[in-house]
């Protein structure tokens, strides 16, 4: 189950990127990332959701924001409402765009905040969720100036949610500034796309057409991570979505997410998880 890059759909007339996904036959797991935050509504919809090392149950009304490239996918198993299809409303933001809006304009400094908090995902109280559900629906239903409009509306009232709840153990950290980002992007994706398999730090280096002591350094200055404990993070949160949504043995899980020894996996998914494998299977389902 890798983690492949997501190319979200270009918009023509607005400051964002929307989506309304409506699906009769489920929601499909399908482990991915992207440059970009997310705002998801999910409606009319049961299952588990998946982001970075975090498995969890959601339902209908599900509101979860996430920071960029944090792999993350939904997984449906049931509708409430049978007559009517899964729906997903997404809003994608360019973090350059959160970053230009936040820094110019103080009112929206809570936002800004908001979104720092949102690197390693956050799911919403359901009393935010009360406040902002109708205001993301209506959203969609509004033209390009109204609908900025609401979303800053939106993202301040979910900036006061005391208690939303951070999803993965770890956040993303991407940072601009020296300019690297098309070099971040493309080792991003390779390991993102190939972290099954060993991953030499020359191949990485190769691929950021850098030296390895300088992929080590982009790296860390992009992320706040070393390579190694970026790598591990994708891996665990590929095994915890494995030990949740099947029966497969640990040991089989541990080679399908790229290791070879069943010892080590175990030993660096307790530090991670703070539980052995099984022990995670047996809570999550329990």
């Amino acid at each position: 189950m890798r983690s492949y890059l997501e190319k979200v759909p270009e918009s023509e007339d607005g400051s964002f990127k929307v989506m309304n996904r409506r699906l009769h036959d489920g929601i499909p797991f399908s482990w991915h990332h992207h440059p970009e935050y997310e705002l998801t509504l999910t409606l009319n919809s049961e299952g588990q959701r998946y982001v970075g090392d975090h498995v969890g149950d959601y339902g209908h009304s599900d509101l979860v924001l996430l920071g960029p490239n944090l792999p993350h996918t939904w997984a449906s198993n049931s509708r409430p409402d049978e007559s009517e299809p899964h729906q997903a409303l997404v809003i994608w933001f360019e973090p350059e765009w959160i970053e230009r809006i936040t820094s110019e304009m103080a009112e929206l400094a809570g936002v800004k905040k908001l979104f720092q908090r949102a690197l390693a995902g956050l799911s919403f109280s359901d009393a935010a969720r009360r406040r902002v559900v109708p205001k993301i629906k209506s959203f969609f239903e509004e033209d390009p100036l109204e609908r900025l409009f609401i979303v800053l509306r939106v993202l301040s009232e979910l900036s006061e949610d005391e208690y939303a709840m951070q999803l993965a153990h770890d956040p993303v950290v991407l940072s601009s500034a020296d300019g690297g980002n098309e070099r971040i992007d493309r080792v991003l994706t390779l390991i993102h796309s190939e972290y099954a398999r060993v991953l030499t730090l020359e191949e990485l280096a190769e691929t950021a057409a850098l030296s390895v002591s300088g992929v080590h350094r982009l790296f860390q200055r992009h992320t706040g991570q070393t390579i190694s404990e970026y790598l591990k993070r994708i891996r665990i949160g590929d095994a915890c979505a494995q030990l949740a949504g099947g029966d497969a043995p640990v040991s089989m899980i541990a080679h399908n997410v790229g290791y070879s020894a069943l010892a080590n996996f175990n030993r660096q998914f307790r530090a991670v998880k703070g539980m052995t494998p099984r022990e995670y299977r047996t809570r999550f389902r329990g």
